[in-house]
């Protein structure tokens, strides 16, 4: 049986405002199973918001899991973000999880992998997913050489990703902090 993967999202930080943006597709294999999903969620009393990639069923459990390390260290983002990268590789049940996840507060935009991994980004953006190199490439450009907001920024990248990648698609979705 093949897994359902939802697959781009970008987090976009400029002037004090945080932006992440998913794209509507999930596929199964290489057929389109639905055109609008949802890849972001708010969490922790809408002060944090977050992003997947990967397996569906296996990022609402760690958006699960997530949450609970957020009520846990008190919306510490950091160190949330990686006692979670750190139970993930770790546990056995968790280990077997495919998918990416973003996190984002107005302070700080964040990838958590399986492999233990929490990674910051050099800039203010940061993407996953099978589109995300597009839609990080075209941000990236959106950023230095345009005056575009967070949220232009991230939907402009994220409908660039769209023309280019087949496992991208043009129905965004918006999530902003700030």
């Amino acid at each position: 049986m093949q897994e359902f993967h939802g697959t781009t999202v970008i987090g976009v930080r400029r002037d004090g405002v945080t932006v992440l943006a998913g794209d509507g597709q999930v596929t199964v294999g290489d057929a389109i199973l639905k055109e609008n999903a949802r890849k972001l969620r708010r969490l922790f009393k809408d002060q944090v918001i977050a992003g997947f990639a990967g397996g569906v069923a296996d990022a609402f459990a760690l958006f699960e899991k997530f949450e609970g390390k957020l009520d846990e260290y008190h919306g510490n983002l950091l160190r949330a973000a990686v006692e979670l990268a750190k139970e993930w590789r770790t546990d056995k049940y968790l280990r077997r999880l495919e998918a990416l996840l973003i996190v984002a507060s107005k302070e700080q935009l964040l990838v958590i992998s399986g492999n233990g991994d929490v990674i910051e980004p050099d800039g203010d953006i940061i993407a996953i997913g099978a589109g995300g190199n597009y839609a990080l490439a075209a941000a990236r450009a959106l950023m230095k050489h345009t005056n575009m907001n967070a949220e232009e920024i991230a939907r402009e990248a994220m409908l660039i990703a769209a023309g280019i990648n087949i496992h991208t698609n043009a129905n965004i979705h918006i999530e902003k902090i700030g």
